[in-house]
């Protein structure tokens, strides 16, 4: 993981923390910040296949800096690669604080999906790099 200043690949979901949304210690609980880089890795995915496209592997997850409530939170999709029937995504999720005025940040991780039918069984992937998401 290096220093990156800015996030890399396609913007797929924003939101801000909220009251909620905390653990104990008052920070932005990580299973919420899991759950929106799951939710973005899926849109990215689905863009990808041109269909459904399930969730089969967190394959790395890294939490960089705690999220605070009232942070702008920016989760970033960028296509690795692409099997027969599956995608690997990388996905950053940056934040805004209130009174900053860079991003920072926060956690990465790698997230494989594969794409299905209306049965829900995987089919090849549509290599159409029009929809890419780098």
């Amino acid at each position: 993981m290096k220093n990156q200043t800015q996030p890399t690949g396609q913007l797929v979901i924003q939101i801000v923390a909220m009251p909620a949304d905390t653990n104990a210690n008052g920070d932005i609980f990580g299973g919420w910040l899991v759950s929106y880089m799951d939710m973005g890795a899926g849109i990215a995915a689905k863009r990808q296949a041109a269909s459904r496209a399930v969730t089969v592997a967190i394959d790395s997850l890294i939490f960089i800096k705690p999220v605070s409530v009232g942070d702008t939170v920016s989760f970033y999709a960028n296509l690795l690669k692409v099997g027969r029937t599956s995608m690997q995504f990388k996905i950053e999720a940056w934040t805004m604080a209130i009174h900053e005025e860079k991003n920072n940040k926060v956690a990465e991780g790698l997230f494989t999906f594969v794409a299905i039918d209306d049965q829900g069984r995987p089919h090849p992937v549509v290599r159409n790099t029009t929809t890419n998401c780098r």
